[in-house]
Parts: C-alpha cells; structure tokens; sequence
C-alpha cells in the first residue's frame, strides 16, 4: 500500500486530495499507468505526464524511479515562484 497525494487541477480531476493505494508497480510511471487504468478521471488527470512533478517520500522524483520502500506519492503541476 502507497499514499497518493494530488494537488491543484491533479487533485480537482480526481477529486480526491489523497488515497491509499494498492499496488503491485515498481516505478512510479508503473503506478501512473495503473491509476490511468481504474476510471476516466485518472486517465484525464493523468494524460500528459509533462505537465505534472512527482515527488515521493517529500523527495522530488522523476517517473522512472523506484518505489521500492516509498510510502508516499505526491503529484502536483510545477510550481512557479513569485
């Protein structure tokens, strides 16, 4: 089991501000391609992986790292100072 965390229009597209997840994925583009797969409001806040960041464990992160370990999965669009 993972926690997944989703902010601004990620969270807004699920409608979920986070969830536990059951999970057999070892990287997280693995765990993106399974949250795609359960309903079209994942496959919609999920479509175009460029416009998102992804950190785990509060670390950012790109999507071919490992879960090994990971409890926790944020996924946010990129942020801009100001």
């Amino acid at each position: 089991m993972i926690d997944c965390l989703y902010f601004a229009w990620v969270r807004e597209r699920i409608g979920l501000p986070r969830e536990r997840v059951e999970t057999s994925a070892a990287t997280v583009m693995e765990l993106v391609e399974e949250l795609r797969a359960r309903e079209p409001r994942y496959a919609a806040a999920f479509e175009d992986i460029s416009a998102l960041r992804v950190a785990i464990d509060q670390e950012l992160a790109d999507f071919d790292a490992a879960l090994a370990g990971a409890r926790e999965v944020a996924f946010f669009p990129p942020m801009t100072g100001g």
